[in-house]
This record gives C-alpha cells, sequence and structure tokens, in this order.
C-alpha cells in the first residue's frame, strides 16, 4: 500500500509509517480503545484527496479523517486500520469576500487561525467549541459552544461545502448565497455526518462583524434553581446575550483545587455580551438587575480582555480540573441537550447521581441552548469503573431523552453514543444507514462511526 500511495502522494515525508505518528493518530482526548491505523497521508490539494479516496475504495481499505485530535467521541479514531488522512497541511484560507461576510477555507485551519487571519479585515468566525479545533472537524459534528446563544451551531454558519465522495468524486454543495430552497439540502445533510458520507476539501462559512465592545459578568448564587431562573428571566427580557453558562458548586471546588484560586464555592452564571457600547451598557444592567432579583449574591463585569479571560478561567478550565485531580485516567464527557426550562433540574439530577456513585466529575451547562456537560474521570483499565461511568452515562442520557432532549447537542455519536441513536430516532436510522449505503456502498468511509 505504501508504494501505491507514494505514487499518488509524491513526497515520501507525506506518508508515515512510524510507529509514533501512528500512535498519535491512534486515539482522541477521552477514554475510547486506540487504534493504529497502517499509514497516515498528509494530502495537500482536493485532488489528491479524490485519487487516495479512488485508491482505497477500489481495494475495500478503511479511511478516517483527521484534524487536530480534539474530538471526545472518537470520530478519529481509525476503528477498522487502513489510512488516516491528516489535513493539517491543508489550513488555508482560500478567499475572504469581505463585503460578502464570507471567506472559503481549507478544512485544515483552526478556528484561531482563521480568526487571526480575519482580524485585518473587521471579520470574525464565531463559533467557539472550547478547543481550537480544526473547521473541518467542527463542520462534520456540528459542532457550536459557548457562542451558540447569540450566533447559532455550525450548520448557521456553513454555506457550501466541496466533498470527496468515497469512490473519488469531487461533489460541490450549496454556494455563495446566503440561502436556497434548489433542491435536496445536501449540505446540512452532510454537516455532523461525521466523516461517514464525504471528506471536505473546502468549506464556504458566514462571518460576523467584529463588536465594538464586549463585557464579561460572573453572577453568584446560593442555589442551582435561582441561577437557572435568573438564566431564564435574562433570555425572556430579549438582551442579546452572546454567552450564558452556568457552572455548579462542585465544579467551581475542583477549579479552586487545579488552578489554585479561590472562586466562591457556589452555583455560578458566566455572562458575556457583545456590540456597541451603549446597547451593551444598558443590557448588562439589566442583566444584573434580573440577576439580583432572583437572588444573586455578587455581580461583577469585566471589559478589559485579560480581565475577561481570567473571569472566565472557572468556566473553560473544567475538565483539565478533573483530569489534574485524576492523574493517569481518562475522561468521559457526556452531552446530552434538554429544552431550556428542564437545564437547572437535568444539572441537579446528575450531580445527586455521580455523588450517588461516589465519582469525580465536573458540571456546566450551555443554560442559553439546555445543552450541559458532565466530565467524569474513568480509569479505562478498571472494567468495573468503565461499567459504572457507562450506566451514569446511560441515566444522564435516558433523562434527557424523557424530557424531549437529545443524547449530544455538540460533540456527535462517534464511537461513544452509538447505542443511543435508536432509542433517539427509532426507525429513522434505518433511513440513516440507507443513506450511509448510498453515499459510501463499500462502508470504507470512517467505518465503525454513528452506526
Amino acid at each position: 500500500m505504501y508504494d501505491q500511495l507514494l505514487n499518488i502522494i509524491q513526497d515520501a515525508d507525506r506518508i508515515s509509517r512510524n510507529g509514533t505518528i501512528l500512535e498519535q493518530h491512534s486515539k482522541g482526548m477521552t477514554y475510547h480503545a486506540p487504534q493504529k491505523p497502517e499509514l497516515v497521508v498528509y494530502p495537500e490539494s482536493k485532488e489528491e484527496v479524490s485519487q487516495v479516496l479512488t485508491y482505497a475504495n477500489e481495494r475495500n481499505i478503511p479511511v478516517t479523517p483527521f484534524g487536530v485530535g480534539s474530538s471526545l467521541e472518537g470520530h478519529i479514531i481509525p476503528a477498522k486500520g487502513g489510512i488516516t488522512l491528516n489535513f493539517s497541511l491543508m489550513n488555508k484560507v482560500v478567499e475572504v469576500r469581505q463585503d460578502d461576510f464570507l471567506v472559503k477555507v481549507q478544512p485544515g485551519i483552526t478556528r484561531s487561525q482563521l480568526n487571526k487571519e480575519l482580524k485585518k479585515y473587521g471579520l470574525f468566525f464565531p463559533v467557539d467549541p472550547g478547543a481550537d479545533a480544526t473547521i473541518g472537524g467542527m463542520v462534520s459534528t456540528n459542532a457550536s459552544g459557548t457562542n451558540s446563544v447569540k450566533y447559532g451551531t455550525m450548520k448557521d454558519q456553513v454555506l457550501g461545502l466541496e466533498v470527496v465522495l468515497a469512490d473519488g468524486r469531487i461533489m460541490k454543495t450549496g454556494g455563495m448565497a446566503v440561502k436556497s430552497s434548489a433542491g435536496y439540502n445536501l449540505t446540512s445533510l452532510l454537516i455532523g455526518s461525521e466523516g461517514t458520507l464525504g471528506i471536505f476539501t473546502e468549506i464556504t462559512l458566514r462571518l460576523r462583524g467584529i463588536p465594538e465592545v464586549t463585557v464579561a459578568a460572573r453572577a453568584l448564587f446560593s442555589s442551582i434553581d435561582d441561577a437557572g431562573t435568573a438564566a431564564a428571566a435574562m433570555l425572556k427580557s430579549g438582551l442579546d446575550l452572546g454567552k450564558i453558562e452556568l457552572v455548579d458548586q462542585a465544579t467551581i471546588r475542583a477549579v479552586n483545587a487545579h488552578k489554585n484560586t479561590d472562586y466562591q464555592e457556589v452555583p455560578t452564571l458566566f455572562i458575556e455580551m457583545s456590540g456597541s457600547e451603549p446597547t451593551v451598557k444598558n443590557d448588562m444592567e439589566l442583566a444584573q438587575e434580573i440577576a439580583l432579583g432572583e437572588g444573586c449574591q455578587l455581580f461583577e463585569f469585566e471589559s478589559d480582555s485579560l480581565a475577561r479571560a481570567k473571569l472566565w478561567e472557572a468556566r473553560h478550565h473544567v475538565a483539565f480540573a478533573i483530569q489534574a485531580a485524576n492523574p493517569g485516567k481518562g475522561l468521559l464527557s457526556t452531552d446530552v441537550c434538554v429544552p431550556i426550562s428542564e437545564l437547572p433540574n437535568a444539572i441537579k439530577e446528575t450531580r445527586k447521581l455521580i455523588e450517588l456513585h461516589g465519582v469525580e466529575a465536573a458540571i456546566f451547562g450551555h443554560v442559553g441552548d439546555g445543552n450541559y456537560h458532565a466530565v467524569l474521570s474513568i480509569d479505562e483499565n478498571n472494567p468495573e469503573q468503565v461499567k459504572k461511568i457507562e450506566e451514569i452515562n446511560q441515566r444522564i442520557v435516558s433523562y434527557a431523552l424523557a424530557k424531549g432532549g437529545t443524547c449530544t447537542g455538540e460533540h456527535g455519536i462517534g464511537l461513544g453514543k452509538k447505542q443511543f441513536l435508536r432509542l433517539e430516532h427509532g426507525e429513522g436510522v434505518e433511513l440513516m444507514e440507507e443513506i450511509k449505503l448510498t453515499f459510501d456502498p463499500k462502508g470504507i468511509l470512517n467505518p465503525g462511526k454513528i452506526f
């Protein structure tokens, strides 16, 4: 296989059989069992991707796309071996159309790399999943994160895709218009398909203007209920919220231990607003008034960029805090999403469940859209503990589905949530499998994922 791929790539430095490189491409960020590919290929163009897929399809060789490895559900693990396509060399901005608020990019560019390039145009790309993920990976999982309450998820940002299909054909979907009613929406179908229907080689994204000012705030409450009630009141009031996040007291405690900080260990709302200075000032004052009316103990805000980063520290370091408290262990991050009104109760029930089982975990939620995460420490080498953690995950998902929610708000199915897909979608899964078969008859594209 190496020699045939070398004929395609024609650069030995971009095809690797090195054991360390294979090991790096065998695992994600969480506890899923690793599996090495046979080769890692670093394409530089859509033509090379097309030729590699044509070769692989003819020989029934699995192909797994890889961005920066920030997947939380094992998407980038080559479960059946084969070829891993690493897109780190396809990380260019192809075209910026600043008057149209559009950009075309290759899939390997990361969110921070893209925003660094866009800053000189006074534009930015708003989706922030936390990790500095690649745009291709973010499209593959329909990622979102803290900004989704204001800007939506990846599906709201992607206008068009260039995709290489399993047999090597290159297809384009969508375009540069902000809307279309022409035929089936293949762009939306491919967003969130986790590399199982095609491999992205170019992505057209919507952009936003960089706001005049950004202000962050931290609101402390005596109970999760009060924090949730305040968040709901802010959402109903029509405030232009950019971010609104809820972190429980046990999570703040874990962060304090990890970062040697002294944040008050109480349920906390983290809030951010951006826009014109008068609007943000008025909205933040109203948010403060609402919070105090719902029992807020302390409301503090910052507009300086460094101070804002410090203010968000407790929210952004929760997973690291759990990891630091449990060295040598892996992580399982739940990702359920419930109707917004159900979020405070869901977080409370999850904390009770975790404490009942005596497990270390952080819990935090995107209050604006009902998505929350429980990050649990897990010893992959202890079957009994793995079983316990998976049972906790099952109960968290069952609770969410019973309330009309979903097993995954932004991380995707991958390897970790396959057992929940039929619980959520029933017979719809069979139609999904038929779509997969149409796009990829031989099943070479990221096999073992979703189904």
